[in-house]
């Protein structure tokens, strides 16, 4: 299931540079037309080009001069749609780190204990956390230990059941965080 992701965000990374390499060709399809229409323009002081003969030619330059144009908007406004997204996942990104920081703080978690919460809520295993960590998996569970006692909750489960729930409750820019009793209160 890892590889069939890392082959669609390939195939996503190279869709872009297949759509400007068309475009690309458009342009330059479109410059040969052009090029030829301009040429029987002036020939027979341009009597042929009102004749029904070059008419396909008009009509698929014209076409090609089009798609270029619905194209050239389809991308920026992809790209447009792709910077709001990546700002959306900084924010959060952000108020995720942010929310932990602030949960940290109130459990009045050491640094040790800060790391290994911030790498189990990440999803690191006990394993990952000891050799991220450079200690014994016995020193990990002890602060996961204590982290759960200090947080109040009974696993990593609800420790990161706990942020996630805080995080759809938050409010919009600007205003403040909710505290955990009214959050309790409210669920």
């Amino acid at each position: 299931m890892q590889r069939f992701g890392v082959v669609l965000r390939k195939l996503g990374r190279d869709a872009g540079w297949r759509l400007m390499a068309l475009i690309g060709f458009q342009i330059l399809c479109t410059l040969v037309l052009v090029i030829d229409v301009l040429h029987e323009a002036t020939r027979d002081g341009g009597r042929q080009l009102f004749s029904l003969a070059m008419l396909p030619e008009f009509l698929a330059t014209l076409g090609l001069c089009l798609g270029m144009v619905v194209e050239g908007r389809f991308v920026l406004q992809m790209r447009r749609k792709q910077a709001d997204m990546a700002r959306g996942l900084s924010v959060a990104a952000g108020a995720i780190d942010s929310l932990m920081r602030r949960y940290f703080r109130d459990w009045e978690l050491t640094p040790a204990e800060s790391h290994v919460a911030a790498f189990t809520i990440k999803g690191f295993s006990i394993t990952e956390v000891a050799q991220l960590r450079g200690s014994a998996e016995g020193t990990v569970k002890t602060h996961l230990n204590a982290i759960y006692r200090k947080a109040g909750v009974s696993g990593r489960a609800q420790l990161v059941s706990l942020l996630v729930e805080e995080l759809f409750a938050a409010p919009l820019p600007g205003q403040s965080l909710p505290d955990r009793q009214s959050l309790a209160e409210a669920g």
